[in-house]
Protein backbone atom coordinates (compact mmCIF):
# COMPACT_ATOMS: atom_id res chain seq x y z
CA UNK A 1 0.00 0.00 0.00
CA UNK A 2 1.36 3.41 -1.00
CA UNK A 3 1.02 6.15 1.58
CA UNK A 4 0.43 9.78 0.62
CA UNK A 5 2.28 11.70 3.30
CA UNK A 6 2.07 15.40 4.06
CA UNK A 7 5.47 17.02 3.42
CA UNK A 8 7.41 17.89 6.57
CA UNK A 9 7.69 21.48 5.33
CA UNK A 10 3.90 21.74 5.21
CA UNK A 11 3.51 20.32 8.72
CA UNK A 12 6.14 22.76 10.01
CA UNK A 13 4.30 25.68 8.42
CA UNK A 14 0.95 24.60 9.91
CA UNK A 15 2.54 24.26 13.32
CA UNK A 16 4.34 27.61 13.21
CA UNK A 17 1.12 29.34 12.09
CA UNK A 18 -0.86 27.65 14.87
CA UNK A 19 1.82 28.59 17.41
CA UNK A 20 1.80 32.20 16.24
CA UNK A 21 -1.98 32.43 16.51
CA UNK A 22 -1.95 30.89 19.99
CA UNK A 23 0.82 33.15 21.26
CA UNK A 24 -0.86 36.24 19.84
CA UNK A 25 -4.01 35.32 21.78
CA UNK A 26 -2.04 34.64 24.97
CA UNK A 27 0.35 37.64 24.70
CA UNK A 28 -1.39 40.45 22.77
CA UNK A 29 1.80 42.54 22.66
CA UNK A 30 3.20 39.92 20.30
CA UNK A 31 0.58 41.08 17.79
CA UNK A 32 1.97 44.60 18.13
CA UNK A 33 5.43 43.26 17.30
CA UNK A 34 4.10 41.59 14.16
CA UNK A 35 2.54 44.84 12.98
CA UNK A 36 5.71 46.81 13.72
CA UNK A 37 7.86 44.32 11.82
CA UNK A 38 5.45 44.27 8.85
CA UNK A 39 5.53 48.06 8.62
CA UNK A 40 9.31 48.30 8.95
CA UNK A 41 9.95 45.55 6.42
CA UNK A 42 7.58 47.09 3.89
CA UNK A 43 9.34 50.44 4.24
CA UNK A 44 12.82 48.92 3.89
CA UNK A 45 11.87 46.99 0.76
CA UNK A 46 10.25 50.10 -0.73
CA UNK A 47 13.31 52.22 0.05
CA UNK A 48 15.79 49.57 -1.11
CA UNK A 49 14.48 47.86 -4.26
CA UNK A 50 17.95 46.39 -4.84
CA UNK A 51 17.64 44.49 -1.56
CA UNK A 52 14.18 43.25 -2.54
CA UNK A 53 15.59 42.02 -5.86
CA UNK A 54 18.50 40.22 -4.17
CA UNK A 55 16.21 38.52 -1.66
CA UNK A 56 13.76 37.53 -4.38
CA UNK A 57 16.55 36.02 -6.51
CA UNK A 58 17.78 34.02 -3.53
CA UNK A 59 14.28 32.73 -2.76
CA UNK A 60 14.31 34.50 0.62
CA UNK A 61 11.65 37.15 0.07
CA UNK A 62 8.67 34.81 0.33
CA UNK A 63 9.89 33.37 3.63
CA UNK A 64 10.26 36.78 5.31
CA UNK A 65 6.65 37.23 6.42
CA UNK A 66 6.37 33.71 7.86
CA UNK A 67 9.78 33.61 9.51
CA UNK A 68 9.72 33.02 13.26
CA UNK A 69 11.82 31.52 15.96
CA UNK A 70 10.56 30.43 19.32
CA UNK A 71 12.15 29.26 22.55
CA UNK A 72 11.30 26.65 25.14
CA UNK A 73 12.98 25.37 28.30
CA UNK A 74 12.76 21.69 29.19
CA UNK A 75 13.38 19.98 32.50
CA UNK A 76 14.53 16.43 31.80
CA UNK A 77 16.37 14.20 29.37
CA UNK A 78 13.13 12.36 28.58
CA UNK A 79 11.43 15.63 27.61
CA UNK A 80 14.33 16.63 25.36
CA UNK A 81 14.41 13.22 23.69
CA UNK A 82 10.71 13.26 22.87
CA UNK A 83 10.90 16.87 21.72
CA UNK A 84 13.62 15.89 19.24
CA UNK A 85 11.33 13.19 17.87
CA UNK A 86 8.43 15.64 17.62
CA UNK A 87 10.47 18.22 15.74
CA UNK A 88 11.78 15.52 13.38
CA UNK A 89 8.21 15.01 12.15
CA UNK A 90 8.36 18.63 10.96
CA UNK A 91 11.78 18.36 9.31
CA UNK A 92 13.58 20.17 12.14
CA UNK A 93 16.98 18.94 13.28
CA UNK A 94 19.25 19.84 16.24
CA UNK A 95 21.94 22.28 15.10
CA UNK A 96 24.63 23.68 17.38
CA UNK A 97 25.39 23.33 21.07
CA UNK A 98 25.12 26.36 23.34
CA UNK A 99 26.44 26.47 26.89
CA UNK A 100 24.67 29.34 28.63
CA UNK A 101 26.04 28.51 32.07
CA UNK A 102 29.04 30.76 31.38
CA UNK A 103 26.61 33.69 31.33
CA UNK A 104 24.88 32.72 34.57
CA UNK A 105 21.97 30.81 33.04
CA UNK A 106 21.75 27.15 34.23
CA UNK A 107 20.87 25.58 30.88
CA UNK A 108 22.47 24.24 27.74
CA UNK A 109 20.70 24.33 24.42
CA UNK A 110 20.39 23.52 20.76
CA UNK A 111 18.32 24.94 17.92
CA UNK A 112 15.89 22.71 16.06
CA UNK A 113 15.56 23.93 12.48
CA UNK A 114 15.41 22.91 8.81
CA UNK A 115 18.84 22.36 7.30
CA UNK A 116 18.62 22.32 3.50
CA UNK A 117 18.06 25.33 1.26
CA UNK A 118 14.65 24.32 -0.04
CA UNK A 119 13.29 23.61 3.44
CA UNK A 120 14.69 26.87 4.82
CA UNK A 121 13.08 28.87 2.03
CA UNK A 122 9.79 27.02 2.50
CA UNK A 123 9.67 27.98 6.18
CA UNK A 124 12.76 28.57 8.36
CA UNK A 125 10.90 28.04 11.65
CA UNK A 126 13.37 27.41 14.48
CA UNK A 127 12.95 26.61 18.14
CA UNK A 128 15.80 27.39 20.54
CA UNK A 129 15.46 24.53 23.00
CA UNK A 130 17.14 24.59 26.40
CA UNK A 131 17.57 21.82 28.96
CA UNK A 132 17.73 22.71 32.65
CA UNK A 133 20.99 21.65 34.26
CA UNK A 134 19.91 20.33 37.62
CA UNK A 135 23.53 19.71 38.64
CA UNK A 136 24.02 23.47 38.77
CA UNK A 137 21.50 23.84 41.62
CA UNK A 138 23.83 24.15 44.61
CA UNK A 139 21.29 23.17 47.29
CA UNK A 140 21.30 19.36 47.19
CA UNK A 141 17.86 19.06 48.80
CA UNK A 142 16.33 21.56 46.38
CA UNK A 143 18.04 19.81 43.47
CA UNK A 144 16.57 16.46 44.51
CA UNK A 145 13.14 18.02 44.98
CA UNK A 146 13.25 19.64 41.54
CA UNK A 147 14.25 16.36 39.94
CA UNK A 148 11.41 14.56 41.70
CA UNK A 149 8.85 17.16 40.60
CA UNK A 150 9.98 16.95 36.98
CA UNK A 151 9.93 13.14 36.98
CA UNK A 152 6.18 13.09 37.57
CA UNK A 153 5.05 15.37 34.77
CA UNK A 154 4.17 14.52 31.18
CA UNK A 155 4.41 17.51 28.85
CA UNK A 156 3.12 15.67 25.76
CA UNK A 157 -0.45 14.52 25.25
CA UNK A 158 -1.06 10.84 24.59
CA UNK A 159 -2.28 11.78 21.11
CA UNK A 160 0.94 13.64 20.32
CA UNK A 161 3.07 10.67 21.40
CA UNK A 162 0.92 8.22 19.37
CA UNK A 163 1.29 10.34 16.24
CA UNK A 164 5.03 10.81 16.71
CA UNK A 165 5.40 7.04 16.97
CA UNK A 166 3.14 6.56 13.95
CA UNK A 167 5.18 9.00 11.86
CA UNK A 168 8.34 7.12 12.79
CA UNK A 169 6.83 3.72 12.03
CA UNK A 170 5.29 4.55 8.66
CA UNK A 171 7.65 7.29 7.47
CA UNK A 172 5.26 10.23 7.70
CA UNK A 173 1.72 11.42 8.40
CA UNK A 174 -1.26 11.79 6.08
CA UNK A 175 -3.31 14.98 5.97
CA UNK A 176 -5.67 14.09 8.79
CA UNK A 177 -2.86 12.77 10.97
CA UNK A 178 -0.79 15.89 10.31
CA UNK A 179 -3.62 18.16 11.43
CA UNK A 180 -4.18 16.10 14.56
CA UNK A 181 -0.44 16.11 15.28
CA UNK A 182 -0.26 19.91 15.06
CA UNK A 183 -3.25 20.32 17.38
CA UNK A 184 -1.92 17.79 19.88
CA UNK A 185 1.65 19.09 19.94
CA UNK A 186 0.45 22.67 20.36
CA UNK A 187 -0.81 21.73 23.83
CA UNK A 188 2.79 21.22 24.96
CA UNK A 189 3.56 24.88 24.24
CA UNK A 190 0.38 26.39 25.74
CA UNK A 191 0.49 28.55 28.87
CA UNK A 192 -1.04 27.03 32.02
CA UNK A 193 -1.37 29.39 34.96
CA UNK A 194 -1.94 26.66 37.52
CA UNK A 195 1.36 25.77 39.17
CA UNK A 196 2.27 22.17 40.02
CA UNK A 197 4.17 23.22 43.15
CA UNK A 198 3.03 25.09 46.23
CA UNK A 199 3.96 28.72 46.75
CA UNK A 200 6.73 27.95 49.24
CA UNK A 201 8.44 25.56 46.81
CA UNK A 202 8.05 28.06 43.99
CA UNK A 203 9.72 30.71 46.14
CA UNK A 204 12.67 28.42 46.92
CA UNK A 205 13.11 27.57 43.24
CA UNK A 206 12.77 31.24 42.36
CA UNK A 207 15.42 32.20 44.89
CA UNK A 208 17.82 29.67 43.36
CA UNK A 209 17.19 31.14 39.89
CA UNK A 210 14.06 32.52 38.26
CA UNK A 211 14.58 30.29 35.27
CA UNK A 212 14.62 27.20 37.49
CA UNK A 213 11.23 28.20 38.88
CA UNK A 214 9.94 28.72 35.34
CA UNK A 215 11.01 25.26 34.20
CA UNK A 216 10.05 23.21 37.25
CA UNK A 217 6.83 24.80 38.50
CA UNK A 218 4.41 24.29 35.62
CA UNK A 219 2.71 21.57 33.61
CA UNK A 220 4.63 22.27 30.44
CA UNK A 221 7.40 24.34 28.89
CA UNK A 222 5.04 27.06 27.56
CA UNK A 223 6.63 28.85 24.60
CA UNK A 224 8.35 31.83 26.22
CA UNK A 225 8.68 33.97 23.11
CA UNK A 226 8.14 34.06 19.37
CA UNK A 227 10.35 36.21 17.20
CA UNK A 228 9.58 37.70 13.78
CA UNK A 229 12.44 38.79 11.51
CA UNK A 230 12.91 42.43 10.61
CA UNK A 231 15.16 43.99 7.98
CA UNK A 232 15.94 46.98 10.22
CA UNK A 233 16.03 46.27 13.94
CA UNK A 234 16.98 49.83 14.86
CA UNK A 235 13.80 51.12 13.20
CA UNK A 236 11.81 48.35 14.90
CA UNK A 237 13.32 49.25 18.28
CA UNK A 238 12.41 52.91 17.78
CA UNK A 239 8.88 51.93 16.78
CA UNK A 240 8.50 49.79 19.91
CA UNK A 241 9.57 52.69 22.08
CA UNK A 242 7.29 55.10 20.22
CA UNK A 243 4.34 52.84 21.00
CA UNK A 244 5.23 52.78 24.66
CA UNK A 245 6.43 49.17 24.63
CA UNK A 246 9.03 48.50 27.32
CA UNK A 247 11.86 47.48 25.03
CA UNK A 248 15.33 46.38 26.07
CA UNK A 249 17.72 49.30 26.44
CA UNK A 250 20.42 47.56 24.38
CA UNK A 251 20.13 45.59 21.14
CA UNK A 252 22.01 42.32 21.52
CA UNK A 253 24.61 41.35 18.93
CA UNK A 254 26.82 43.35 16.56
CA UNK A 255 26.36 47.08 15.89
CA UNK A 256 24.49 48.47 12.85
CA UNK A 257 26.41 47.78 9.65
CA UNK A 258 26.14 48.26 5.89
CA UNK A 259 26.35 44.47 5.57
CA UNK A 260 24.54 42.92 8.56
CA UNK A 261 26.27 39.94 10.13
CA UNK A 262 25.03 37.11 12.34
CA UNK A 263 22.09 38.13 14.52
CA UNK A 264 20.80 41.24 16.28
CA UNK A 265 17.94 40.89 18.79
CA UNK A 266 15.77 43.06 20.98
CA UNK A 267 12.68 42.33 23.05
CA UNK A 268 10.02 43.76 25.30
CA UNK A 269 10.29 42.80 28.92
CA UNK A 270 8.53 39.74 30.24
CA UNK A 271 4.91 40.24 31.21
CA UNK A 272 3.66 39.55 34.73
CA UNK A 273 1.06 36.79 34.69
CA UNK A 274 -1.27 35.52 37.35
CA UNK A 275 -0.54 32.09 38.81
CA UNK A 276 -2.71 29.87 40.97
CA UNK A 277 -0.85 27.67 43.45
CA UNK A 278 -2.38 24.60 45.11
CA UNK A 279 -4.86 25.67 47.76
CA UNK A 280 -6.05 28.52 45.49
CA UNK A 281 -3.27 30.83 46.61
CA UNK A 282 -2.75 33.52 44.01
CA UNK A 283 0.64 34.76 42.85
CA UNK A 284 2.55 36.08 39.85
CA UNK A 285 5.16 34.78 37.44
CA UNK A 286 7.23 36.52 34.76
CA UNK A 287 8.78 34.53 31.91
CA UNK A 288 7.10 35.21 28.57
CA UNK A 289 8.12 38.12 26.37
CA UNK A 290 8.28 39.32 22.77
CA UNK A 291 11.36 39.53 20.63
CA UNK A 292 12.41 40.90 17.24
CA UNK A 293 15.50 39.82 15.32
CA UNK A 294 17.52 40.95 12.32
CA UNK A 295 19.56 38.28 10.56
CA UNK A 296 22.73 38.93 8.61
CA UNK A 297 25.53 36.99 6.99
CA UNK A 298 26.73 33.70 8.42
CA UNK A 299 30.39 34.00 9.40
CA UNK A 300 33.15 31.47 8.84
CA UNK A 301 35.24 30.21 11.76
CA UNK A 302 37.70 33.02 10.98
CA UNK A 303 34.88 35.57 10.97
CA UNK A 304 33.40 34.24 14.22
CA UNK A 305 36.79 34.42 15.92
CA UNK A 306 37.08 38.08 14.92
CA UNK A 307 33.50 38.75 16.00
CA UNK A 308 34.04 37.13 19.40
CA UNK A 309 37.28 39.07 19.90
CA UNK A 310 35.68 42.43 19.08
CA UNK A 311 32.58 41.70 21.17
CA UNK A 312 34.76 40.82 24.15
CA UNK A 313 36.64 44.09 23.66
CA UNK A 314 33.41 46.10 23.63
CA UNK A 315 31.99 44.34 26.65
CA UNK A 316 35.24 44.66 28.57
CA UNK A 317 35.47 48.37 27.91
CA UNK A 318 31.81 49.12 28.61
CA UNK A 319 31.69 52.28 30.69
CA UNK A 320 35.46 52.49 31.02
CA UNK A 321 35.68 55.67 28.94
CA UNK A 322 32.29 57.15 29.71
CA UNK A 323 30.86 56.04 26.36
CA UNK A 324 27.62 54.13 26.02
CA UNK A 325 27.73 50.44 25.22
CA UNK A 326 26.49 51.20 21.68
CA UNK A 327 29.40 53.61 21.20
CA UNK A 328 31.89 51.10 22.59
CA UNK A 329 30.47 48.43 20.30
CA UNK A 330 30.69 50.64 17.21
CA UNK A 331 34.29 51.57 18.06
CA UNK A 332 35.33 47.96 18.59
CA UNK A 333 33.73 46.78 15.34
CA UNK A 334 35.16 49.55 13.18
CA UNK A 335 37.90 47.12 12.15
CA UNK A 336 35.46 44.45 10.94
CA UNK A 337 35.24 44.68 7.11
CA UNK A 338 31.85 45.98 6.00
CA UNK A 339 31.52 45.26 2.28
CA UNK A 340 30.49 42.01 0.63
CA UNK A 341 33.70 42.00 -1.38
CA UNK A 342 35.95 42.32 1.67
CA UNK A 343 33.99 39.71 3.61
CA UNK A 344 34.34 37.28 0.71
CA UNK A 345 37.95 38.00 -0.16
CA UNK A 346 39.06 37.74 3.47
CA UNK A 347 36.96 34.58 3.94
CA UNK A 348 35.06 36.05 6.89
CA UNK A 349 31.56 35.08 5.71
CA UNK A 350 29.92 32.26 3.78
CA UNK A 351 28.48 33.01 0.34
CA UNK A 352 26.05 31.40 -2.07
CA UNK A 353 26.98 31.60 -5.76
CA UNK A 354 24.65 31.56 -8.75
CA UNK A 355 24.56 32.66 -12.38
CA UNK A 356 23.62 36.18 -13.39
CA UNK A 357 21.50 36.78 -16.49
CA UNK A 358 24.75 37.27 -18.40
CA UNK A 359 25.98 33.94 -17.10
CA UNK A 360 22.76 32.22 -18.13
CA UNK A 361 23.04 33.71 -21.64
CA UNK A 362 26.60 32.47 -21.86
CA UNK A 363 25.54 28.95 -20.89
CA UNK A 364 22.94 29.06 -23.67
CA UNK A 365 25.65 29.78 -26.24
CA UNK A 366 27.68 26.76 -25.17
CA UNK A 367 30.81 28.88 -24.81
CA UNK A 368 32.90 27.90 -21.80
CA UNK A 369 34.60 30.90 -20.16
CA UNK A 370 38.18 30.73 -18.98
CA UNK A 371 39.15 30.89 -15.33
CA UNK A 372 37.15 30.03 -12.26
CA UNK A 373 34.82 31.65 -9.73
CA UNK A 374 36.81 34.87 -9.16
CA UNK A 375 37.22 35.48 -12.89
CA UNK A 376 33.55 34.79 -13.52
CA UNK A 377 32.54 37.18 -10.75
CA UNK A 378 34.73 39.90 -12.28
CA UNK A 379 33.24 39.24 -15.72
CA UNK A 380 29.69 39.48 -14.38
CA UNK A 381 28.71 35.88 -15.12
CA UNK A 382 28.36 34.92 -11.47
CA UNK A 383 27.15 36.70 -8.35
CA UNK A 384 27.89 35.96 -4.71
CA UNK A 385 25.39 36.71 -1.96
CA UNK A 386 26.02 36.24 1.78
CA UNK A 387 24.31 33.17 3.22
CA UNK A 388 21.76 34.10 5.90
CA UNK A 389 22.75 33.14 9.43
CA UNK A 390 20.16 30.61 10.60
CA UNK A 391 21.44 30.04 14.13
CA UNK A 392 21.94 31.80 17.47
CA UNK A 393 24.56 33.54 19.60
CA UNK A 394 25.05 32.30 23.16
CA UNK A 395 26.00 35.71 24.59
CA UNK A 396 22.97 37.32 22.96
CA UNK A 397 20.65 34.52 24.06
CA UNK A 398 21.87 34.85 27.62
CA UNK A 399 21.44 38.62 27.45
CA UNK A 400 17.83 38.22 26.34
CA UNK A 401 17.19 35.61 29.04
CA UNK A 402 18.69 37.77 31.77
CA UNK A 403 16.85 40.93 30.77
CA UNK A 404 13.58 39.02 31.01
CA UNK A 405 14.30 37.51 34.41
CA UNK A 406 13.80 40.78 36.18
CA UNK A 407 17.11 42.37 35.23
CA UNK A 408 18.71 41.61 38.60
CA UNK A 409 19.76 37.98 38.15
CA UNK A 410 23.49 37.66 38.77
CA UNK A 411 24.55 34.05 39.02
CA UNK A 412 28.07 32.80 38.51
CA UNK A 413 28.56 29.28 37.21
CA UNK A 414 31.92 27.88 36.24
CA UNK A 415 32.31 27.32 32.52
CA UNK A 416 30.92 23.82 32.19
CA UNK A 417 30.05 22.89 28.63
CA UNK A 418 28.68 19.36 28.60
CA UNK A 419 27.89 18.58 24.99
CA UNK A 420 28.29 14.82 25.40
CA UNK A 421 25.77 14.75 28.26
CA UNK A 422 23.39 16.95 26.30
CA UNK A 423 23.60 14.70 23.25
CA UNK A 424 23.03 11.62 25.40
CA UNK A 425 19.82 13.22 26.69
CA UNK A 426 18.90 14.29 23.17
CA UNK A 427 19.40 10.80 21.76
CA UNK A 428 21.29 12.24 18.80
CA UNK A 429 24.30 14.37 17.93
CA UNK A 430 23.87 18.06 17.18
CA UNK A 431 24.92 19.14 13.73
CA UNK A 432 27.80 21.57 13.23
CA UNK A 433 26.36 24.80 11.86
CA UNK A 434 29.67 25.81 10.28
CA UNK A 435 29.75 22.54 8.33
CA UNK A 436 26.23 23.22 7.05
CA UNK A 437 27.21 26.69 5.78
CA UNK A 438 30.43 25.36 4.24
CA UNK A 439 28.45 22.66 2.44
CA UNK A 440 25.90 25.19 1.14
CA UNK A 441 28.68 27.38 -0.23
CA UNK A 442 30.55 24.45 -1.78
CA UNK A 443 27.41 23.09 -3.46
CA UNK A 444 26.56 26.47 -4.97
CA UNK A 445 30.11 26.88 -6.30
CA UNK A 446 30.04 23.42 -7.85
CA UNK A 447 26.69 24.08 -9.52
CA UNK A 448 28.10 27.26 -11.07
CA UNK A 449 31.23 25.46 -12.27
CA UNK A 450 29.18 22.64 -13.76
CA UNK A 451 26.91 25.08 -15.59
CA UNK A 452 29.68 27.24 -17.04
CA UNK A 453 31.81 24.28 -18.01
CA UNK A 454 29.00 22.68 -19.96
CA UNK A 455 28.14 19.96 -17.48
CA UNK A 456 24.73 18.95 -16.18
CA UNK A 457 23.91 20.63 -12.90
CA UNK A 458 23.04 18.10 -10.22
Amino acid sequence: MTHSFTPADAIRTRFSEAMSAMYRAEVPLYGDLLSIVAEVNAQVLADRPELAAVMAAAGELDRLDVERHGAIRLGSAAELNMMRRAFAVMGMHPVGYYDLSVAGVPVHSTAFRPIDDAALNANPFRVFTSLLRLELIEDADLRAEAESILSTRQIFTDEAVRLIERAEAQGGLDEDEADRFVAALLETFRWHGDARVDAATYDRLHDAHRLIADVVSFRGPHINHLTPRTLDIDAAQAAMQARGIAAKAVIEGPPPRAVPILLRQTSFKAIEEGVTFPGDRQGHHTARFGEIEQRGAALTAKGRALYDQLLATARGEQGSQGDSYAEQLATAFATFPDTPEALREQELAWFRYDLTEAGQRLVATGVQPAGDIDAWLAAGYVRAQPIVYEDFLPVSAAGIFQSNLGGTEQRSYAASAAQAAFEEALGDTVQDELALYADAQARSMQQVRDALRGMAVA
